[in-house]
């Protein structure tokens, strides 16, 4: 290999870096980030849906020792799911919820556009070290 040809995918690497930064900053500039970092932030601050999360895995936590030792009922599955229901049903919280998956929605599309040119999922091809 020729120290042109080196030089010019050194150049090509840093440029696909740079736009990576790029891309990263632009997308802490959209809605979909913004509503998400400020709702996580509000359900972060807010002592009721703190209690609610609280509540839902004291609740998770003893149903998965019980389901371990075969002691898990059907009532104790469903006292997990009313306390998780409790907690998405707070404004807060729904918010949160909300804006999570409008922000995933947004990654979903953003891995569409990376992928499109590479002909693969660029977000599955990352991590397909990991996958079966």
């Amino acid at each position: 290999m020729s120290v042109d040809s080196d030089s010019a995918t050194t150049t090509d690497s840093a440029t696909a870096d740079e736009l990576a930064r790029q891309l990263g900053e632009a997308i802490t500039e959209t809605p979909e980030y913004r509503a998400f970092v400020e709702s996580k932030e509000a359900v972060e601050t807010s002592e009721e849906v703190q209690d609610r999360i609280r509540e839902f895995e004291d609740l998770r936590q003893e149903f998965m020792l019980a389901r371990q030792t075969g002691d898990a009922t059907q009532e104790d599955v469903q006292a997990v799911q009313e306390a998780q229901q409790h907690l998405h049903d707070h404004p807060v919280m729904a918010e949160y919820l909300e804006a999570q998956d409008e922000l995933e929605a947004k990654f979903e599309f953003l891995n569409d556009c990376i992928s499109e040119p590479l002909a693969v999922d660029f977000v599955g091809e990352s991590g397909a070290c990991c996958q079966d």
